[in-house]
């Protein structure tokens, strides 16, 4: 069963998030794939993570780029997983229904977008269901905050 944390997104866009947690996965030697609602949104995740500042090098790949397998992190509006991660990222309310492959699993939502919230409880109750380790973790002034 894979570890669900659920990113109640309060003060920063998932593009301002993302940088931070996805260092993170590489420093703990792991690979990430980021699943995001439109093709769109992979390219304005893409040109974000190029201008992080912290971490400053954050090597990830898209399918425009190819080069799937060495990619340390894929950005995608599918569900392939070309670079074997064990790490997945959820962006903008979009769901997983086969999460065998990985060990944990990062869902992000907009704490402002009321049916963004409504549709993380259904997906948390879908995760509790499945039998999957949930946490949640809401975005303070400074930080995170685990909630029960």
């Amino acid at each position: 069963m894979a570890q669900i944390g659920f990113y109640h997104l309060t003060r920063s866009p998932a593009v301002e998030v993302l940088p931070a947690l996805l260092g993170r996965t590489l420093a703990a030697g792991q690979r990430a794939v980021v699943r995001c609602a439109t093709a769109e949104r992979v390219q304005e995740l893409d040109d974000g993570l190029w201008r992080a500042t912290d971490p400053l090098w954050l090597p990830h790949g898209t399918q425009a780029m190819g080069h799937g397998p060495w990619q340390p992190i894929w950005l995608t509006a599918g569900t392939d997983v070309p670079n074997g991660a064990s790490f997945l990222f959820l962006l903008d309310g979009v769901e997983a229904t086969d999460l065998s492959a990985f060990t944990r699993v990062f869902d992000l939502f907009d704490g402002h977008d009321e049916a963004a919230v409504a549709a993380a409880r259904r997906r948390w109750l879908a995760g509790r269901e499945g039998g999957h380790e949930l946490s949640y973790w809401q975005q303070q002034p400074k930080g995170w905050a685990r909630r029960k």
